[in-house]
């Protein structure tokens, strides 16, 4: 990490992040560690804690997908091995090989696959042949499939050597399924099965020494073929025979394949007889030849199942206590994924061989479409989903001698780009907004079971889920403290109050009652939010109603568009599973605020919590004007004119007496504001200034008094100090920034080294913080005029956003007063919503 010897330090608190919707974008390692693809940034989650620990920054496009090496299924043979590796594929068809030092946690981007795909890829797959040689291919919507030879460094600090193996061609219809595996009889032979577009298996093998050789083609699907794995090499009568392919198929139907070795030498002209026909083994197919082996093909079973595509399947993974050094035991036992909401797992029956559902998991959320892909945690006792609402669902095993597999906590977070955040009032939760048209909260949940690790950031309601993309929020003063108002690509503001279930579950998070004074309960009659059809306008829950018999669901109640099952509004005691989110956490809409002529850009709030400023889109100056609403009566009080494009941000000043504006117009606007009645606000522009040469993105006030910084993507900041209420006046510029300057938060320090923190986000996802200072007279007062900026730290790129930064906010830290640890929240088109831990010495 860079330091601008300001005496700081940036801890990492939190990364929430939702996973791209997209098939083989996950991959579990046999590290225990979760790899999946959150926009152009690759994430790693640990299941145990249910934490992302980091983004990894190196990707221009989307992450299609991810692979560990080892995977999962070689985890028995990983317990020695000091470094993993991992390798991610994204839109542009470029692949990228990272490095994980299991010793101290750091990673480390190793190389770029030199050879690139011409359009995105779409599958990565990966053996390890011995611990320093490993084997991997890549297929693509370019119709080719590359292979490449790594060998691994047996030194520390040694290079990987990556050679191309071999580049196939399989027709004009783009394969979307690898799998590779050790032919068994003969280990220097490898299997390369491929699957795609055109409803065929291919099978190519190859020698050490060779090419990859055409084997054969499996037919049988009806439909595109989605997802392929081999067994590891099966093990009959105390000799290794045969091997195992499962494949799945948007045919909703899943096969598996049995490649059994031949006892006599190949001859293609003479017909292999089976000495027995088993009832699991009645079709048989091709032979398969390799050098002097031949394998005969036969399909061992089709499992009906599902009812819609099947995205994934994958082999159980060999149990640790049953493998040895070369030679291990792998379960009868695959995971299927799909379309479906559900997840199967399918044995066979000890009897008859037949193969039976013996497993069934699923969602039950209304609004999800289902599942893109399924994988088991490398002990077996796991399994890990991934939706269509960018959720992750996982169930463990937890009985002991029978199966009872219950959902457990996992990361979360939006699936689409963060446009803003704002925290509670009284610093206990974030607000986020995302074009993924939902509003999430984010908190501190203390935690009893590791004292050490006090809190841990959880996902703990999902207020709004709309049917448009959200733009901005801006939390006000209400009951409770707890109620927002956010905007969206419509022309109204919409107004939340906080029910008392989320009140009730904030007090579970937290352990303290300040949030939810005595007697509020008396007040809030509103216990939770039903979603409505078209998920636009949510109906409020009373709590009388709540408890009478919900009858009109029933066998009675009429099939219209509105009977989506009511909610029931819980108070939650641990952080909640997905579906608990999307169903039971909703906020009631108490308000809608009409008056803007297009979508809503920009929202913000006195602090006072008494006056909310709004603007939209907008290309004229009638149409770019801001609107004053009133909290409480909800009556427009003012429309201010200045501009004539889009308002990008708006910031009272802290004592409430400005509201400064900046917009594409390349100006920022300061009015005057004053309070003249109850309900009536007074306004007037002070000054008008263009600031910059590009479009100005962002604007922060000093916390002190009537400075702020203005924030551009010409690559500047500048700082500005209004006098004597009738002029601004530029102080300073900031040196050019590398990129766009897209987000600036000002934190005040009481502290005798400076004034504060200005922390700039940048396009490229980058975030710094330079401390500002003043003169100070004999009192301790500051003279501004002689302010001076320093860089006190730039962030780590692999603790940044990978995308632009949209919004930066501090925790509000005036309660405590204290200048040593400060939290700095922060989200960005990269899905990501993330939470740094300031610390000044």
């Amino acid at each position: 990490m860079n330091s601008g010897g300001g005496g700081v330090e940036v801890e990492r608190a939190f990364i929430g992040a939702g996973c791209n919707r997209i098939v083989n974008n996950v991959s579990f390692g046999a590290c225990d560690l979760v790899a999946f693809g959150s926009q152009n940034a690759v994430a790693i989650f640990c299941p145990k804690t249910a934490q992302i620990l980091t983004t990894l920054p190196g990707h221009k496009a989307v992450v299609n997908c991810t692979q560990w090496l080892p995977s999962n299924k070689y985890a028995f043979k990983a317990k020695q091995l000091e470094k993993h590796f991992l390798l991610s594929g994204d839109a542009e068809g470029i692949i990228i090989l990272w490095e994980l030092s299991l010793k101290d946690g750091k990673w480390k981007h190793v190389l770029q696959v030199p050879q690139p795909h011409k359009k995105g890829v779409t599958c990565i797959t990966g053996i390890m042949v011995s611990k320093t040689d490993a084997i991997f291919a890549s297929t693509s919507s370019d119709s080719t499939v590359f292979v490449w030879e790594m060998i691994l460094p047996s030194i520390v600090g040694g290079d990987c050597k990556l050679s191309c193996l071999e580049s196939l061609f399989v027709g004009s219809k783009p394969m979307v399924a690898l799998s590779l595996a050790k032919l068994p009889g003969n280990t220097e032979h490898i299997v390369l099965a491929m699957g795609g577009l055109d409803n065929k298996v291919h099978l190519y093998y190859w020698e050490r020494t060779g090419k990859f050789i055409r084997a054969c083609e499996l037919k049988g699907h009806t439909d595109w073929i989605r997802s392929l794995d081999f067994s590891l090499p099966i093990c009959t009568n105390s000799k290794i025979d045969s091997l195992l392919l499962v494949s799945s198929s948007q045919d909703r139907s899943i096969r598996i394949w049995k490649m059994a070795l031949h006892s006599t030498p190949a001859n293609p002209k003479v017909p292999y007889r089976k000495e027995e026909i088993g009832l699991t083994s009645y079709i048989e197919g091709p032979v398969l030849v390799a050098g002097s082996s031949s394998y005969q093909i036969s399909l061992e079973s089709l499992l009906i199942g599902h009812e819609d595509w099947v995205y994934s399947v994958e082999w159980q993974p060999p149990s640790s206590a049953s493998a040895e050094e070369n030679t291990c035991y792998q379960p009868q036992s695959i995971l299927s994924a799909s379309m479906d909401k559900t997840m199967m797992i399918w044995q066979p029956e000890r009897t008859t061989g037949i193969w039976m559902n013996v497993v069934t998991v699923g969602e039950l959320s209304h609004c999800a479409l289902g599942f893109y892909g399924g994988h088991w945690s490398p002990g077996g006792d796991s399994i890990l989903a991934h939706g269509y609402g960018g959720s992750f669902h996982l169930w463990k095993n937890v009985g002991v001698n029978f199966d009872n597999w219950q959902p457990q906590k996992v990361p979360s977070g939006h699936y689409a780009a963060v446009t803003d955040i704002a925290w509670a009032r009284s610093s206990e939760y974030i607000l986020s907004v995302s074009h993924d048209q939902t509003s999430r909260v984010f908190a501190p949940w203390e935690n009893e079971a590791c004292p050490s690790d006090k809190y841990s950031w959880h996902e703990i309601a999902r207020p709004q889920v709309h049917g448009h993309d959200i733009n901005c929020v801006t939390i006000i003063k209400g009951k409770g403290n707890q109620r927002f108002v956010s905007g969206a690509d419509e022309k109204v503001a919409r107004v939340f109050e906080a029910p008392l279930s989320f009140l009730k579950t904030l007090n579970h998070a937290t352990r303290q009652n300040s949030s939810f004074p005595e007697g509020l309960q008396e007040d809030i009659q509103i216990l939770g939010a039903n979603m409505s059809a078209l998920g636009l306008s949510q109906k409020p829950i009373y709590a009388q109603a709540a408890n009478e018999a919900p009858e009109r669901n029933g066998t009675d109640g009429l099939d219209t568009l509105e009977t989506i099952p009511d909610a029931v509004p819980i108070v939650l005691t641990e952080p909640p599973i997905e579906e608990q989110l999307v169903w039971h956490t909703l906020w009631p809409e108490t308000h809608k605020l009409y008056g803007h002529g297009n979508e809503l850009f920009s929202l913000c709030c006195d602090h006072g919590g008494k006056l909310v400023a709004s603007s939209c889109k907008a290309q004229s100056a009638s149409i770019a004007e801001i609107w004053l609403w009133q909290v409480g009566s909800w009556k427009a009080v003012g429309r201010l004119q200045s501009h004539s494009l889009t308002v990008t941000q708006m910031e009272f000043s802290h004592d409430d007496s400005y509201l400064l504006a900046v917009s594409r117009d390349r100006q920022f606007s300061v009015f005057s504001i004053k309070r003249t009645g109850m309900e009536e606000v007074s306004y007037q522009l002070v000054a008008r200034q263009e600031a910059h040469k590009r479009i100005i993105w962002t604007c922060s006030w000093n916390p002190f008094g009537h400075e702020f910084a203005t924030g551009s993507r010409d690559k500047t900041v500048k700082i500005w100090a209004v006098e004597e209420g009738s002029s601004v006046k530029q102080l300073l510029t900031l040196p050019q920034f590398s990129s766009s300057v897209t987000a600036l938060s000002w934190v005040g320090c009481d502290s005798p080294r400076n004034d504060g923190f200005l922390a700039v986000g940048m396009e490229s996802g980058l975030i710094e913080l330079w401390s500002l200072s003043g003169r100070k007279t004999d009192d301790g007062r500051t003279v501004i005029p002689g302010i001076s900026a320093a860089l006190a730290m730039r962030l780590d790129p692999f603790m940044c956003h990978v995308s632009t930064v949209h919004r930066l906010a501090w925790r509000n830290s005036e309660k405590s007063g204290n200048c040593r640890t400060m939290q700095l929240a922060s989200c960005g088109a990269d899905h990501c919503v993330r939470m740094f831990e300031v610390i000044v010495e």
